[in-house]
């Protein structure tokens, strides 16, 4: 189990991620090929433009290695919404923990951010479920499903954490 002795968090982004990225959100076998770059490239445009691209991360490690990581922001036109891009474990590391330990930083992070709630999506198909489950089980509601929306038979799932503690 990875506790919060043996895991470290860091929230710059470094050059090498991108290519990291890639390999944690493609290790899970849960993304559509063509999603897997969209997420490295949010970590790009960080690196490209820093705090103005509106992109923050939360990255975990251990001895040295990225295990897990988050990606979040505000959203625009809101006082204190933020939205969970993404929050990825790499496969080796799923079900130890990583991913709750992820989350509570990045909760931590936005509540120093002023931040009063986070809005995470998801699919609604079945392979999702121990996703869905994961937010239900950290505080989530899912206030709002909308049917085939990414795919016909692939709904998205919204997700609220009104309470950010």
């Amino acid at each position: 189990m990875i506790t919060r002795e043996n895991i470290t968090f860091r929230y710059d982004v470094q050059p090498s991620d991108p290519t990291i990225i890639e390999e944690i959100v493609r290790s899970t076998g849960f993304f559509y090929e063509h999603e897997i770059p969209v997420a490295a490239e949010l970590a790009i445009e960080r690196l490209a433009k820093g705090i103005e691209s509106g992109y923050l991360f939360v990255f975990a490690e251990i001895n040295g290695k990225v295990i897990s990581y988050s990606c979040y922001g505000l959203t625009p036109c809101t006082v204190g919404t933020y939205d969970l891009y993404w929050i990825v474990t790499h496969n080796n590391y799923r079900g130890k923990g990583a991913g709750v330990k992820v989350l509570q930083e990045t909760i931590r992070q936005i509540k120093l951010l002023a931040g009063r709630m986070l809005i995470a999506e998801t699919s609604t198909k079945d392979q999702y479920k121990p996703t869905r489950s994961f937010y239900e089980k950290n505080g989530f509601i899912c206030e709002a499903e909308i049917r085939d929306f990414y795919a016909p038979g692939d709904g998205k799932a919204m997700y609220v954490l009104r309470r950010i503690e």
